[in-house]
């Protein structure tokens, strides 16, 4: 599958998980966090389980550079999955928006295969897998 990636400028509303520094220059631009980039990846939902790719486990790598950069990577629950194209551009749109992102890579990887296992013991009460 393709990298979902571009070097627009992000958005910059304000989440509060941002680390911002301060020099004798003055205030420096805002750095994302890891904190802000997983609550970024908990605003997507897949379209057939109600409940955020992060939660499903989807999520299997998260990258921060000191630039702004952030690489994710991420799988589907299946090859097949019918959200295959939208879903790594929704991750893509969602971390852009985290103040000081720059850039955003998220590849689609299948190795290893995902499985219910993966999932949050929250994701797994939410869909009545106990």
């Amino acid at each position: 599958m393709p990298r979902v990636s571009d070097e627009l400028e992000a958005p910059q509303p304000a989440p509060a998980a941002t680390v911002a520094g301060w020099t004798p220059d003055g205030e420096t631009e805002p750095r994302p966090t890891e904190d802000a980039v997983i609550a970024a990846c908990a605003t997507v939902y897949d379209p057939e389980i109600p409940v955020n790719i992060y939660e499903l486990g989807l999520v299997y790598a998260i990258g921060i550079e000191d630039d702004g950069a952030v690489q994710v990577e991420m799988t589907l629950t299946a090859p097949g999955c019918p959200s295959a194209q939208e879903l790594p551009v929704q991750v893509r749109e969602a971390i852009m928006a985290v103040p000081g992102v720059r850039r955003c890579d998220v590849d689609v990887v299948w190795d290893p295969p995902w499985d219910p296992s993966r999932m949050t013991e929250d994701a797994r009460l939410s869909m009545n897998m106990f």
